[in-house]
């Protein structure tokens, strides 16, 4: 995959389909949450979804990137790619979550 054949909307269904079968959590209920606690994930969850995503995209997530969500992991790696930019500029802004 190029990185201009990346869209935030092909990222997505990526995402939830890599969370979904980790996790065994239907798609829609990704979709429908704004943190992934909500849905009694734990660090270690967290962290399986980062090294997938990691291996899938080629890139890294800095521990210090704040990635609670689908929304969060997704806009990580659009930004990634698309501007290929650093890791450090392709981070969201802290929500203080």
């Amino acid at each position: 995959m190029s990185t201009r054949s990346f869209s935030a909307r092909a990222i997505r269904t990526e995402v939830v389909k890599t969370i979904s079968s980790l996790k065994k959590v239907a798609p829609q209920r990704l979709k429908s949450v704004n943190n992934l606690i909500d849905l009694d994930f734990d660090l270690l969850d967290v962290v399986e979804i980062i090294l997938k995503l990691e291996k899938k995209y080629n890139l890294t997530i800095p521990d210090d990137v704040p990635v609670y969500s689908v929304d969060d992991f997704v806009n990580f790696i659009y930004r990634y790619k698309l501007y290929n930019i650093t890791p450090a500029t392709a981070a969201p802004p802290s929500s203080g979550r």
